[in-house]
């Protein structure tokens, strides 16, 4: 492993679901050979590292970018492009001129991040669906949010408003910061986690899945969410609030340096922000059904432990 991106054991325990670096190499003559065994790296819960940003960013959309004031009584903590809608919210007041400049922006990062994993992961291919692109540009080190969300603790991933129903949360981050790297800290995968918290906070009976499965039939919205979706907010929730957790897991830290690029199941490694300013991050949900592991996917492994389906 690179020094630019050493891991750190913070804790002398080490857990039998832990993730690692997997680093790639950002040019190969044969791309096709190189992308085998990436997606068996990510489905086990690793981060694919790229050193060099293959993410061609002008100096111009760069200073531009670094030149933007968000703050937290502002803006949302990211401003966001959302590519179903070719619409960007959460960008404030700015001028015309600024918020168009900014969308095309976070528009050709999206187009270039689609492409990338096609290229890369070629097995996900025309098996998922692009959700939201987001720029970071608030310093996460001393950010003041809610206790639930906060980026510093360690966690998985699961959306309030936009469920997945069992499909996964596949993210693709580019540090655009030319001096300062952007630091995670993660633990233990969800497959371990899973099996020591899940029961704890509480998986829903066959009675909530069916149940659940008619109210959609019949639109009632607030159970648009499957049992799954609900399952893993509460699961979030909880790492979260839960302080023995925090403070005795075992933890490793990254630093991902100016001009990198790394991926990861977001649902499946549980991850923390520590520090970091500018960054641009693109969310792709992919099909439960295109996994090269599927034993390995959250709701597969919710399900063995519950013994029942946990979405339609």
């Amino acid at each position: 492993m690179s020094a630019t991106a050493e891991k750190r054991a913070v804790t002398a325990s080490k857990p039998a679901f832990v993730s690692r670096m997997v680093e790639v190499a950002s040019a190969t003559a044969d791309p096709v050979r190189a992308s085998e065994g990436l997606a068996r790296e990510l489905e086990s819960g690793n981060i694919l590292f790229f050193p060099r940003m293959p993410f061609a960013l002008s100096e111009d959309d760069r200073a531009f970018l670094l030149a933007r004031k968000q703050t937290d009584a502002g803006y949302h903590k990211n401003i966001a492009y959302r590519p179903a809608e070719d619409r960007l919210t959460g960008a404030g007041k700015m001028p015309a001129r600024d918020a168009a400049k900014l969308k095309s922006i976070l528009k050709a990062y999206s187009d270039w991040a689609a492409q990338f994993l096609n290229e890369r992961i070629p097995e996900y291919a025309g098996r998922w669906v692009r959700d939201f692109a987001s720029y970071r540009p608030i310093e996460e080190k001393g950010r003041k949010a809610r206790l639930t969300a906060r980026n510093d603790l360690a966690h998985v991933d699961a959306f309030p408003t936009r469920p997945t129903h069992g499909d996964r949360i596949l993210r693709v981050f580019v540090n655009i910061n030319p001096t300062k790297g952007r630091v995670w800290v993660t633990s233990e995968t969800f497959e371990g986690l899973a099996e020591r918290f899940a029961r704890e906070v509480g998986i829903p009976g066959t009675g909530a899945h069916m149940f659940g499965k008619m109210a959609r039939a019949l639109g009632i919205r607030q159970w648009s969410r499957s049992p799954y979706d609900a399952f893993m907010l509460r699961f979030h929730d909880f790492l979260k609030e839960n302080s023995e957790f925090q403070r005795d897991c075992v933890k490793r830290q990254w630093d991902f340096p100016p001009g990198s690029c790394w991926i990861c199941y977001t649902d499946m490694v549980s991850h923390a922000v520590l520090s970091g300013q500018f960054a641009l991050e693109q969310t792709f949900l992919i099909s439960r059904h295109a996994m090269t592991l599927p034993e390995k996917s959250p709701i597969r492994i919710l399900e063995r432990i519950c013994g029942h389906p946990l979405s339609n």
